[in-house]
């Protein structure tokens, strides 16, 4: 693939996630592995670039009043320690990339048939120990593959109607950010190289994160978008597969 269309896509892919309050790792993950980046410089990518796209995000829906203080402090109470243990995991290439390509499977089907949204104000009672045990669960997954979490966390909190849309998806911002930066800090211990390209990528994500994160905020619906992602994640995990 030229390499012209990977710089094309990353700025595509950080419009796409922030305009959902997500930080895009998902989808980083799946244009490096069609890339054919290696295992330790996938994950380091996805994390970093998380941070600036995840905070940029977040920082768009706490303006806009869509923030749940108390739910996320119990969530990123168990994630980050184990997000910074899943981030210290080194996996064997292969069974790395077949961990991806299967987690990559399943976010293309939870995109794809993800058509339905909380817009209700009305939440249901938590219970403190369930909130503790996802959020270290996510934090752990979001270690060991490098992700930040939100394409799991947000769902969830949807289904089990902790809080809305919107709330979920500024929660779920805060949450990638914190979580990719204990992963990242945890893959530090094992060493790692940034592409020469680095701030160019990073720029890139950047201007796509400000504008996403924008039009998320202003009601933009993100239904279409992620079943286009779905199928991008899908022909990256058969890719995996079959590579």
């Amino acid at each position: 693939m030229h390499v012209y269309l990977f710089y094309i896509c990353l700025p595509l892919i950080a419009f796409l996630y922030s305009s959902v309050g997500h930080g895009g790792a998902s989808g980083y993950l799946a244009l490096l592995a069609l890339f054919s980046f290696t295992a330790t410089d996938i994950k380091a990518v996805a994390l970093t670039l998380n941070l600036f796209v995840a905070g940029i995000a977040f920082i768009q829906y706490y303006k806009a009043g869509f923030f749940d203080k108390k739910l996320f402090m119990q969530l990123a109470s168990t994630s980050i320690p184990m997000a910074y243990l899943g981030g210290r995991i080194e996996l064997d290439t292969q069974i790395y990339f077949y961990a991806l390509a299967m987690f990559l499977l399943f976010a293309s089907f939870k995109l794809f048939f993800s058509k339905k949204k909380n817009t209700s104000t009305n939440s249901r009672p938590r219970s403190l120990p369930v909130v503790l045990i996802i959020g270290a669960g996510i934090g752990f997954l979001s270690g060991l593959l490098g992700i930040g979490g939100g394409i799991i966390l947000s769902p969830l909190i949807l289904l089990l109607a902790w809080s809305t849309t919107k709330v979920t998806a500024g929660i779920s911002a805060l949450f990638i950010f914190v979580n990719s930066a204990a992963a990242l800090l945890g893959q530090f211990t094992l060493g790692f190289d940034y592409p020469n390209s680095m701030l160019l990528i990073i720029a890139l994500v950047i201007v796509g994160g400000l504008a996403g994160s924008y039009v998320g905020a202003k009601k933009w619906s993100p239904i279409r978008v992620k079943q286009l992602l779905a199928a991008v994640f899908f022909l990256a995990s058969l890719k995996i597969f079959f590579s």
